[in-house]
C-alpha cells in the first residue's frame, strides 16, 4: 500500500499546473511554462519521497493546450530528457504515478467531435506516462461519463468507443465509480465487457452504491487489476461538514480513514487521498496507517 495526494503541494512554494490564456499562446510561451512545471513537479516528488508518500497524481495541466490544435509545439522532443529524467527517479523509489483528466473528457458522449476531442486528450496523458518510461501500472482515470437519456445505450457506447481507443491509451486507462451516474456494479458490467480496471473510490461508494459493503466493493474491484496494471488504486476522501452532499473534507477524518483501513483488510491497494488540504493530510494518514501490514 502506498499512499500519496493528488496534483498540488501547498507547502513547496510552486505549482506544476501553471499555465496561461489561449489567447496568449506562443511556442515561446508554452516552452517557458512547461519547462517551470517540471521544475516543480521534480521538487513535488522530492518532497513526497522525503515524507514517505509514494503514490501520487500528476496534474493535467503539466503542458497547457497539449491537445488543442494550436499547439504545434513538438514538446515530447523538446522534454524528452526532463520527462525521462523524472521517470528514473519515479522507479528508482518504486512510487505510483496516475493521472486524471477533467470532466470534460468523455468517450461515451453521443456528439463524434467531443470523442475526437477527448482522445486527443487522453493521447497527450498517455504519451507523457510514456515519456517518463512508467510501467502500466501508471494509470489514467475517468469517469464512464454522462448518462444521456439512457443509461444502458452510454454504457454500450462506453463499451464501443474503447474498443476504438488507440493503445498508449487503453492498456492506462481505468474507469472510477462516480458520485451521481454510475455505481460501481455498472463498472464492473463494463469491465466485464472490456477488462478495463476499475478504481474504486469509497466516497462516491457511500453516495452512489449498489449496496456492497466496502470490504466487498474493495474485494471486487481488485479483482478486475491483471498483474501488468499494479495493484488496484481507490480513491479515498469524506463529506465536508454542512457543505453540499459530496463535497471532499478540508482535512482527513482519521477515526474514519482508519475504518476503511481495517474493513478492507487484507486487500492491499494504493490511496490517494482527495483531501483539500493534501500534503497535509497525506502525512497524516501515512502516520494513522503505521503497522499496518500492507504499508509499503
Amino acid at each position: 500500500m502506498r499512499i500519496g495526494y493528488p496534483c498540488q503541494n501547498l507547502r513547496i512554494g510552486c505549482t506544476s499546473a501553471r499555465t496561461f490564456r489561449l489567447k496568449s499562446y506562443s511556442a515561446k510561451r508554452l516552452l517557458e511554462t512547461v519547462s517551470e512545471n517540471l521544475a516543480c513537479l521534480r521538487k513535488i516528488l522530492e518532497y513526497n519521497v522525503e515524507k514517505g508518500l509514494l503514490f501520487f497524481r500528476i496534474t493535467s495541466d503539466l503542458v497547457p493546450f497539449a491537445s488543442h490544435p494550436v499547439c504545434r509545439v513538438r514538446w515530447q522532443r523538446h522534454f524528452a530528457g526532463e520527462l525521462a529524467e523524472i521517470g528514473r527517479f519515479i522507479g528508482k523509489h518504486r512510487m505510483r504515478i496516475s493521472m486524471h483528466p477533467d470532466q470534460f473528457t468523455l468517450i461515451n458522449s453521443p456528439k463524434a467531435d467531443i470523442f475526437r476531442r477527448s482522445v486527443r486528450e487522453l493521447v497527450y496523458h498517455a504519451e507523457v506516462l510514456d515519456l517518463m518510461g512508467l510501467k502500466d501500472d501508471a494509470k489514467i482515470q475517468i469517469h464512464v461519463g454522462g448518462v444521456y437519456g439512457d443509461k444502458d445505450a452510454s454504457m454500450a457506447r462506453f463499451v464501443a468507443r474503447y474498443a476504438k481507443l488507440p493503445d498508449i491509451v487503453g492498456r492506462r486507462l481505468v474507469i472510477e465509480n462516480d458520485d451521481v451516474s454510475y455505481t460501481l456494479s455498472e463498472c464492473m458490467g463494463i469491465h466485464d465487457e472490456t477488462g478495463i480496471p476499475v478504481l474504486f473510490d469509497i466516497f462516491h461508494h457511500e453516495i452512489n452504491s449498489s449496496g456492497e459493503s466496502a470490504k466487498e466493493a474493495v474485494e471486487a474491484a481488485a479483482g478486475t487489476w491483471r498483474r501488468r496494471d499494479g495493484i488496484l488504486m481507490c480513491d479515498f476522501s469524506s463529506q465536508l461538514e454542512g457543505a453540499r452532499r459530496g463535497t471532499h473534507a478540508r482535512s482527513i477524518d482519521l477515526g474514519i480513514f482508519k475504518r476503511f483501513l481495517a474493513e478492507t483488510r487484507p486487500v492491499d491497494f494504493d490511496v490517494m487521498l482527495e483531501i483539500k488540504d493534501k500534503e497535509r493530510s497525506a502525512v497524516n494518514a501515512l502516520a494513522a496507517a503505521r503497522g499496518d501490514e500492507r504499508l509499503a
